[in-house]
């Protein structure tokens, strides 16, 4: 069971981190183009779309995409676009299991439950590690700080002060280090200008003053903030080389832009330059990007750009306009496309078809049942299904025909919250003697109304999953083949008098009268919370009577039951029936959920 849930558990993982990872990939290829159309332009143009690129890598658009799936058109029929969607979805979300089985149904997943810890495991090593090294920069950093004492008076503090004046900015405090620290500014929430006192005295007015503004450009821009965020997403994404060249890319920028502000305010471009490299010369750079200084980037380019004396330019109309589009694309496809249904496969639309051909109940009934009682209902009549007390996990089951194994994507409360469902069938079908009973039509029917009342959209996949195989044991069946047309006394008799045959359930035993196999695997696979297949090659009708052992009652619409009972169930029925439950691995079709909602009222 342990290798089950992990495959389980990776099944679901992995082809959403794959899609995340692939759209954030794509996102910051898309901002590198839009950069790269701005590079004449300002510094903070690009600086902010390196950033959105960064923030994409901890947003997945599968958000987007579910507020979109909650819009009121969403849920309308499949327009004749539908490949153009599915196409839109292979190019969004390629690592989608729905995709990729369409290109290889055969995908072999016994590796998941062995490569997903191992995985796992390295991930956590990396960002431990990176954690590791961030932490112990950090700590070098606040060393220094903690040795610093408050600078209160002198030039250095009356230069920042006529600064913040001027930039109408709020004071920070102004820290004096023993160290050889370059000056930057530190905190995040309270940010704090720490000035190494070894470098007043190599420093006239005019350099003091160009380093200042450099500074209070970064105060004002939040630059900690954002560069705080992009190291936790190096941390994450630690093994992905997009996440740490947008660090450089950023880091770069970031620099531009606090130079290009300070030469907008009038100073000399010399005087600048000449500050920057006396702060180079005679300082250490810090070692953390959430420490916003002077000497960051690349500085032979840096300065190579600073006395060039070329004014980047605005944004003009057509430039605004180009990444009002971009935004409003990224922000709006996802959501449109929850809003079409892009994430179920074409196999949606065919299922829609099919329920689409099959009559309607004419009355539904879904009301919550709290009575906390055991007993489950649940029968398909000639003009009505009723479930009571149950899951509306059980009404897919039926609805369906699947366990549990082959439903992916439930929520919780599918399985946990019971309700009452009552259906009627229209009274002119139901006072029509060739109508009939057609099994098959009334379980369309019930998809219509989980997909009506639910707003249930699912589709079908082929998928390899663990199944229980039900074969004869080493000595033979131990099954009592059953007698036509012989009244058995302990039977149910019909009104009739004579026997029914069929099967009941005691608290702990399953009484099997005269049925075949089909019966029994039915109960075991509900029991069991897994799909059982018949390879006992046994085609009469059987009595018997299996006991359970104890610990869990039976029923149609249990809880799964714990690891030890599978074994437990298993060796009762070699003993008591002469069949054994194998655990193999088969192909098998499997139900997707993509989108199901909470019944409303009535």
């Amino acid at each position: 069971m342990i290798p089950h849930s992990l495959s389980q558990i990776s099944a679901m993982i992995a082809p959403a981190l794959g899609n995340h990872l692939w759209q954030s990939t794509i996102f910051a290829c898309g901002a590198a183009l839009l950069t790269l159309s701005l590079r004449k332009n300002r510094a903070r143009a690009r600086y902010w779309l390196w950033l959105a690129a960064s923030l994409k890598f901890l947003i997945p658009f599968s958000l987007l995409v579910g507020i979109g799936s909650h819009l009121a058109w969403s849920h309308q029929a499949a327009t004749p676009k539908r490949e153009l969607y599915f196409a839109m979805q292979q190019v969004s979300e390629p690592f989608t299991p729905s995709v990729m089985f369409r290109a290889a149904p055969a995908a072999p997943s016994a590796a998941l439950p062995v490569l997903f810890p191992a995985l796992l495991a390295v991930w956590v090593i990396g960002f431990v590690v990176v954690v590791f090294v961030w932490s112990v920069r950090w700590r070098r950093v606040s060393a220094s700080i903690r040795e610093a004492a408050p600078l209160r008076e002198g030039c250095e503090v009356n230069t920042l002060r006529r600064l913040e004046q001027a930039a109408s900015s709020s004071p920070i405090p102004m820290l004096a280090s023993p160290t050889s620290f370059e000056p930057g500014i530190f905190g995040i929430v309270r940010p704090v200008l720490v000035w190494p006192r070894s470098i007043s005295e190599r420093l006239d007015k005019a350099h003091l003053e160009a380093i200042l503004a450099h500074e209070l450009c970064h105060v004002r821009r939040r630059d900690n903030l954002a560069a705080a965020i992009h190291m936790f997403v190096e941390a994450v994404f630690w093994f992905h080389p997009m996440v740490w060249w947008l660090g450089s890319r950023l880091l770069d920028e970031r620099e531009r832009a606090c130079d290009e502000e300070v030469l907008d305010s009038g100073r000399d471009r010399q005087v600048y330059a000449e500050s920057i490299l006396k702060i180079c010369e005679f300082c250490v750079g810090s070692s953390l990007p959430c420490a916003a200084a002077i000497t960051g980037a690349d500085l032979k380019r840096r300065i190579a750009r600073i006395m060039s004396g070329q004014i980047a330019r605005k944004l003009d109309f057509s430039r605004k306009l180009l990444l009002c589009a971009a935004i409003i694309l990224a922000v709006t496809a996802p959501i449109v496309g929850g809003a079409l249904h892009l994430t179920p496969s074409p196999f949606s639309s065919q299922t829609q078809n099919t329920i689409g051909a099959a009559p309607a109940y004419a009355t539904v009934s879904i009301r919550p049942n709290n009575s906390g009682g055991n007993k489950v209902t649940l029968m398909f009549g000639t003009d009505q299904f009723i479930s009571k007390n149950g899951s509306l996990k059980m009404v897919m089951r039926e609805a369906y025909g699947v366990e549990d194994d082959r439903i992916a994507g439930a929520p919780g409360w599918l399985s946990s919250e019971k309700y009452d469902v009552e259906a009627k069938e229209p009274s002119f079908r139901s006072n029509d003697p060739r109508a009939g009973f057609d099994i098959s039509e009334r379980k369309r029917m019930l998809q219509a109304l989980l997909a009506d009342r639910l707003k249930l959209a699912v589709h079908h996949e082929t998928r390899e999953i663990p199944v229980y195989a039900l074969v004869l044991a080493k000595d033979g069946p131990k099954l009592h083949e059953s007698q036509p047309g012989v009244n058995h006394p302990d039977w149910y008799k019909g009104p009739d008098g004579n026997s029914i045959p069929g099967i009941r359930m005691n608290p702990n035993a399953l009484v099997g009268q005269g049925i075949g196999m089909g019966p029994l695997l039915f109960h075991l696979s509900r029991q069991l919370h897994h799909t059982v297949l018949d390879e006992t090659g046994l085609s009469g009708t059987y009595d018997f009577a299996l006991n359970f052992p104890d610990g869990v009652r039976l029923g149609i619409d249990n809880p799964a039951p714990p690891e030890s009972y599978e074994p437990a169930v298993s060796t009762a029925i070699e003993q008591q029936l002469g069949l054994k439950l194998e655990l193999k691995r088969v192909p098998l079709e499997v139900l997707v959920i993509d989108h199901v909602e909470k019944p409303l009222g009535n």
